[in-house]
């Protein structure tokens, strides 16, 4: 491995044994964020930019480490910020995070992966490069896919860094508002899973499935067109 990647490496498996080393968990967890909501209110009040600087740092670092907290960390962004400044704040932390997990797969596995798996990834490869926008899109849509997975696995693809953060953006903004809306009534939230209900779940997934369907549907009409078109000109 070059040295550029042991580095990487080292780095951030430090950066993960020291969250559960230091128990730091501890301090991003829905009963902590409860019991400590006036204290942070009231400190924001008083340093307003140091607090949302602080949130954005941290949510940042959690999610490009891929540590389990970005739920709990869009909840309290609901409840310390409000909807508007909150949804702000964590839609472009999530976004930076998960790009930075993003490249740090693609830096450290994908030359191995696809050198390894070169004639299996083929194929997944020419439909990624071809239609990865809209299954990323669709993926960011349905929250029961775990955000930190998205990120590893499409840094293993061809997707464009750019396309990457792009799309998730905005496949994500949806669950990050309706999160943080739900982070604004935090007092009556006793689990995350809690906001799921099986009708919103079911909503994102049509909601994801839709960009998918109109691309094939529109594919399909354009065969059709072409094949019409043919039929016509060999009976001239």
């Amino acid at each position: 491995m070059k040295p550029g990647k042991i580095v990487l490496v080292l780095t951030i498996l430090g950066l993960i044994a020291c969250f559960f080393i230091f128990d730091l968990g501890q301090y991003l967890n829905l009963a902590f964020l409860k019991a400590q909501q006036s204290n942070i209110e009231s400190y924001y009040d008083n340093h307003p930019a140091k607090t949302s600087l602080l949130f954005f740092f941290i949510y940042v670092l959690v999610t490009g480490l891929s540590l389990p907290a970005a739920s709990i960390l869009t909840l309290a962004g609901g409840a310390i910020f409000g909807v508007l400044f909150g949804s702000i704040l964590v839609s472009f932390a999530s976004t930076i995070g998960a790009t930075l997990a993003f490249l740090a797969s693609r830096f450290l596995f994908r030359e191995f992966i696809q050198h390894r798996f070169a004639d299996n990834l083929s194929v997944i490869n020419r439909g990624i490069e071809k239609d990865g926008a809209f299954y990323l899109f669709s993926l960011r849509l349905v929250p029961v896919f775990p955000f930190f997975i998205i990120n590893l696995v499409m840094g293993l693809t061809p997707i464009r860094t750019l396309t990457f953060a792009l799309v998730s953006q905005l496949g994500m903004l949806a669950a990050t508002v309706v999160f943080v809306n739900a982070g604004t009534q935090l007092a009556k939230i006793e689990q995350a899973g809690d906001i799921l209900s099986p009708q919103l779940i079911a909503s994102f997934i049509l909601l994801g499935i839709f960009p998918l369907l109109a691309k094939k549907s529109v594919e399909l009409f354009r065969l059709r067109g072409a094949r019409s078109d043919k039929y016509s000109g060999d009976e001239r």
